[in-house]
């Protein structure tokens, strides 16, 4: 027979699931032999029936009732009795912590005969008593019957400023009397009965709500946040009450074991005399710090200190405490392992391994990738309080403040100059990169975290906020919120959390960074924050599987990316070097009317790309480096078709010359494609148009024979994209076996040549594929783009937010994989590649590749390597080290 209420006698903290964490830790704490009061426990089990079912399982009342009637037995008192009543709390505790998010009920029970009967308990405390009974008509009105909390504080606030008091402890009992009486008129306004005098149908009401509140927005949105899954439930805790509002020698307090905003050693909290626990919480009145009990109670606070150390090497972990003290006795309400910042939790794990509580793999486990990235951005200094003229998605991370500019020109110049800029764009496109690395930020009105803009902003560390829709972009101006900002005007960005402010909000870097960058000063290097992210960042490579390489396309992001610790480069995207002066040379390959044009046009630029892969190598020096071939439509180097057509109109309607523009014009028509990201790019490029993969290759090879003439040692891997058939790769790789031969001659250079897997269909034939490649990268973006028959560029504006809100994602799958669906294409791939080829080197090369939770997927699926933007290289190494101790067996949290 299945069990769905447990006393806490019955549990532990390994049955959170069961239990929720709150029931969990109090079972714990029991069972440790701490003060806890009597009570039991709802099991998740019974929340999971009732939000399927509308009630209760069947069998639940019986047992709660037997539950109550033991706890009566112990505590001497019946639920309610009017002479002498037992009151309980009614709490929830889902198994992942959810602050606030769901609901509670005090002082369940009273009702108008009961009262006298606390008051009676109290030693004739009638003030109490009706405090008491106030507190559960606005906690249930609002919690079970949704009130408007309003009402009642309205109510409150008139029986103060009628008898001309300012804190609720100055209302006498004939006032709290009254408000009672308030507080069940309104009440009755909203629900339409009176308040419920049965003690039982108070706590079954109370139980059903706390139910329904897994459900409620607020709670929904945490979980979505948080990535907790919808379907867990909640427990609800059935806790004989205890009182920390009988007067000065009683309250409420909570207390941390460790400091969770820097994770430093000591005693922390707040407590507050002669009230309740959702006093604290609430802030209406100022709060004691827990120093100052130990000259009100020394007791009570020697006791606690103890208990503080006991939970905590139980427990080895920083811990979260709710205590009450009434008359004199110390009550433990919960405790949990608390929230902490991200410095804070570096810096708490290194500290338990100095104090022998953990080792260092349970300290690698107690720190997350997110975690790390938090640390790596600047802050903004908000001290004084600024306030936001708009908001847009925090894109990337980081706070980042300069002189407005609308142009990648301008945003160039301006730095040139020393100036700092914010770039400021409707979106951006691969034209606006140059702009995008001169500028401190960025900031967009359309897109979102997977735009242009987000994607290359994280690469680069830079911050970015995308989506402000309410910002009007103009030529030299952009409007929002009444605001008129002009070009030149200062503005601050924060990519975490979406906000942008006028003039400079003053801005903190990161030591962190400065660390990985080895650029810190002799006093920071002994920070120790520093020092635990050193501690934690070197045992993490050396458990660490998986290998770390990086997307660069340029010498500088290379460099970048090695002091950060990447180990190779895992994309090199050779667009990139085609932008900018570069482009005329691609715009003469297309217009090419011959062989010869054509010929002239690749070979002027060949000396060019070959100079760009030498200072890659030459970074990446004994490192591998993957070279993307040319993967987008080559029309994305030319003019627009709409601007060039109105540029030729106005040009023919003033009788000037138009020869090469019609000529352009005639191009662009004519390799127009109504959807380029399935039409011609990336190997079909290479197979159409004669000489431009043969060129890369040589430029490649040529640049790795050159290093290895210096005494370097390169590595060079070439990647042919967006295969879909073993057929086009082996007509590829046959060129590419005779250019390389040809230039590589003695010097000892070994060239690998492989494929990305993105397209569905390669997938689905690796075993094929592998015969010809000898090595895979996935790349994930567009793997995930075409599984899911997703536009990337228009899906998250247009309707990801309805799918998030009715759980279809939990997260977008272009921030972390889709482990069921684009995830079974690279289990598939992997397989089906190395059965065909043995030792076939597998990685990836997507978005995901940073993304905590993906590293944890491709270190289970068994690739060699994962590649990232640099910034976010120290990222994945953590998570690598997390997964590989994860997949042994060894975390203990």
């Amino acid at each position: 027979m299945v069990k769905f209420v447990y006393d806490f006698s019955e549990g532990n903290k390994d049955l959170k699931d069961l239990l929720g964490g709150k029931g969990a830790n109090l079972a714990e704490m029991t069972n440790l032999g701490l003060p806890v009061p009597a009570g039991f426990t709802i099991t998740t089990d019974a929340c999971r029936t009732f939000l399927r079912t509308g009630h209760g399982p069947d069998g639940l009342d019986t047992e709660i009732a037997a539950h109550l009637a033991d706890l009566e037995a112990a505590m001497g008192r019946k639920l309610g009795d009017p002479n002498d009543p037992l009151l309980v709390s009614v709490r929830s505790g889902a198994p992942f912590s959810m602050p606030g998010m769901m609901e509670t009920v005090l002082n369940v029970g009273l009702n108008d005969e009961s009262v006298a009967g606390l008051s009676r308990q109290a030693g004739g405390n009638d003030r109490f008593a009706w405090d008491s009974y106030r507190r559960l008509i606005q906690m249930f009105g609002k919690t079970v019957c949704d009130v408007p909390g309003d009402e009642f504080e309205q109510a409150l606030q008139h029986a103060k400023s009628s008898r001309g008091v300012h804190d609720d402890v100055e209302l006498d009992a004939a006032a709290l009397q009254e408000l009672v009486g308030a507080y069940k008129k309104v009440f009755a306004e909203h629900t339409g009965h009176d308040f419920p005098q049965d003690p039982r149908d108070q706590m079954d009401q109370a139980v059903e709500a706390v139910f329904r509140s897994w459900n409620a927005d607020r709670a929904v949105l945490y979980r979505r946040q948080e990535r907790i899954p919808a379907d867990l439930g909640t427990a609800v805790n059935i806790v004989a009450m205890v009182f920390g509002n009988l007067g000065p020698d009683s309250g409420t307090g909570v207390a941390f074991t460790r400091d969770p905003a820097t994770g430093e050693s000591g005693i922390y909290g707040d407590y507050l005399a002669n009230a309740q626990g959702e006093d604290v919480v609430a802030g209406i009145r100022n709060t004691l710090s827990l120093h100052e009990l130990e000259g009100l109670d020394k007791k009570s606070y020697d006791e606690l200190l103890k208990i503080m150390a006991t939970l905590e090497g139980h427990y080895r972990d920083l811990c979260d405490i709710e205590f009450t003290i009434e008359r004199g006795k110390l009550w433990m309400l919960q405790t949990r392992v608390g929230k902490r910042t991200a410095a804070a939790a570096f810096t708490i794990a290194a500290q338990l391994v100095d104090e022998g509580m953990i080792d260092l793999d349970e300290a690698l486990t107690r720190v997350t990738g997110a975690q790390l990235g938090q640390l790596m951005f600047p802050r903004f200094d908000l001290a004084e309080n600024p306030a936001a003229i708009t908001r847009g998605v925090g894109a990337s991370p980081g706070a980042a403040f300069g002189e407005v500019v609308f142009t990648a020109a301008h945003a160039v110049e301006k730095a040139g100059q020393g100036h700092k800029v914010i770039l400021v764009r409707r979106e951006t496109n691969p034209d606006d990169l140059p702009g995008m690395i001169a500028a401190q930020g960025i900031l967009t009105s359309r897109g979102g975290k997977t735009s242009h803009a987000a994607v290359v902003a994280r690469g680069m560390g830079k911050t970015c906020v995308c989506g402000a829709d309410q910002v009007e972009v103009g030529r030299d101006e952009f409007t929002v919120a009444g605001h008129v900002v002009h070009e030149g005007d200062v503005i601050s960005i924060d990519g975490t959390t979406g906000r942008v402010y006028l003039g400079e909000v003053p801005v903190r870097p990161s030591e962190v960074v400065q660390y990985f960058e080895g650029d810190l000063d002799p006093a920071q290097a002994n920070d120790p924050l520093v020092a635990a992210v050193h501690r934690i960042m070197t045992h993490a490579d050396s458990r660490s599987r998986l290998r770390v390489r990086t997307n660069a396309d340029t010498g500088l992001d290379a460099a970048r990316a090695r002091r950060f610790g990447a180990q190779g480069i895992g994309l090199c995207r050779t667009e990139h070097m085609f932008l900018g002066d570069r482009r005329s040379l691609v715009e003469r390959l297309i217009l090419a009317h011959n062989p010869t044009e054509r010929r002239d046009a690749l070979d002027a630029l060949l000396p060019l790309q070959r100079a760009d892969f030498l200072d890659i190598f030459r970074e990446m020096n004994g490192l591998p480096v993957t070279v993307r071939l040319i993967d987008p439509p080559l029309h994305e180097f030319l003019p627009s078709l709409e601007e060039l057509a109105v540029q030729v109109a106005v040009a023919q309607e003033r009788g000037e010359e138009v020869e090469r523009e019609q000529r352009m014009l005639n191009a662009v028509r004519r390799m127009h494609e109504q959807n380029p990201m399935l039409g011609l790019r990336g190997v079909r490029l290479g197979l159409v148009i004669p000489g431009l993969f043969a060129m890369q290759v040589r430029a490649i090879t040529e640049a790795a024979v050159a290093l290895a003439a210096e005494g370097g040692r390169p590595r060079p891997e070439i990647m042919v994209p967006l295969v879909g058939a073993v057929q086009e790769l082996e007509t590829v790789r046959a060129e590419a076996e005779k250019i390389i031969a040809d230039v590589v001659g003695d010097s000892g250079v070994e060239v690998l040549i492989g494929t990305m897997i993105e397209v569905p269909r390669a997938a689905l034939t690796a075993g094929q594929i592998a015969e010809a490649a000898e090595f895979f990268s996935f790349g994930t973006n567009d793997l995930t783009q075409m599984g899911w028959g997703f536009s990337r560029d228009d899906v998250e504006g247009a309707f990801f937010w309805r799918y998030l809100e009715l759980g279809i994602f939990g997260i977008s799958p272009f921030e972390s994989i889709d482990r069921d669906g684009v995830g079974r294409l690279v289990r598939i791939a992997s397989e089906e590649g190395r059965q065909a080829r043995p030792g076939l080197k597998l990685g990836v090369c997507g978005e995901h590749g940073g993304d905590p939770d993906s590293v944890h997927f491709f270190h289970e699926v068994g690739l060699d390597y994962v590649s990232c933007s640099p910034f976010r290289v120290p990222i994945a190494r953590l998570e690598a080290g997390r997964a590989a101790i994860e997949s042994a067996g060894s975390d203990h949290r």
